[in-house]
């Protein structure tokens, strides 16, 4: 009888709690609904009422899109959580602004923007969606490419953008060809590799061929990325947070120097170099 009235408790105990979980996430996702219903209303208002967001255009807000995406990147990469809220806010008005005009045209609206990347998303998860198996992360990786091809794209390099900066447009050409199995092994392959092309480069070097230099060293570039890679690096962030270190500790040297009233241009090398070692054990 005990284990009877124990289990009936345990039973409506989890009832309780399913019920509570369930109606917190309809809850949730009723705030979520209203605080995005709210961000279309008032971008409805803008749109109407205010001159600058009037005169606005795809092309007009295109450099303004890529400058949010970038704040949004720094912010993850100082990992300010408050301030990739605040980014992703001003991303998503973006978006909201993009449809609007849409929606002006009668090309596309919201609704079209969310239903399409819904549509992809399942057609391109068929292991969630449908009767698909995989064993891991890079046999999803490699079904979506294949899938790509099947929607009709002719390389599996469209999908890299042409305005993309040299080093993120590189770790995603990698990425993308490694997808459909054209890759190194192993990362020892690769390490060799990246040797050989600096022993090219070494003999350009030596040359003095400005040109013949300049391309060995974009493969030296290229081969490091795809190492980079092998090890689960983002050669993007690793460059970045090195020129966010290089930044501060240029500019504790410089605080340093004003602090004893001198231009940098008028000290030594040896003595700038006792303030960086400095920087560098703040």
């Amino acid at each position: 009888m005990k284990t009877n009235h124990l289990l009936c408790s345990l039973s409506d105990c989890i009832k309780r709690t399913f019920a509570f979980n369930i109606k917190t996430h309809m809850n949730t996702r009723k705030d979520q609904l209203k605080a995005f219903d709210r961000l279309l209303t008032i971008m409805d208002e803008l749109r109407a009422q205010c001159p600058w967001d009037k005169k606005q255009t795809f092309e007009s807000l295109r450099h303004l899109t890529i400058e949010e995406t970038y704040e949004l990147g720094d912010a993850i990469l100082d990992k300010d959580l408050q301030e990739i809220k605040r980014e992703l806010g001003d991303v998503l008005l973006h978006i909201v602004f993009y449809a609007k005009i849409g929606s002006e045209t009668g090309d596309f609206d919201i609704a079209d923007v969310a239903h399409g990347i819904c549509d992809k998303l399942i057609s391109r998860h068929p292991h969630i969606y449908g009767d698909v198996k995989v064993q891991d992360e890079e046999e999803v990786k490699r079904n979506w490419e294949n899938l790509k091809l099947k929607e009709g794209k002719l390389s599996v390099l469209e999908g890299v953008p042409k305005s993309l900066p040299a080093l993120v447009k590189a770790n995603r050409i990698q990425d993308k060809v490694a997808g459909v199995g054209f890759d190194w092994e192993e990362p020892d392959q690769v390490w060799e590799k990246i040797q050989e092309e600096l022993g090219e480069f070494h003999e350009e070097v030596r040359k003095k061929d400005k040109e013949a230099m300049e391309n060995e060293f974009g493969d030296v570039l290229f081969s490091m990325i795809n190492y980079a890679r092998f090890l689960n690096i983002n050669p993007e962030n690793a460059l970045e947070r090195t020129n966010k270190k290089f930044t501060k500790r240029f500019q504790y040297l410089e605080s340093k120097a004003k602090q004893l009233g001198k231009l940098l241009k008028d000290m030594t090398l040896e003595e700038m170099d006792v303030f960086w070692e400095e920087a560098k054990k703040v």
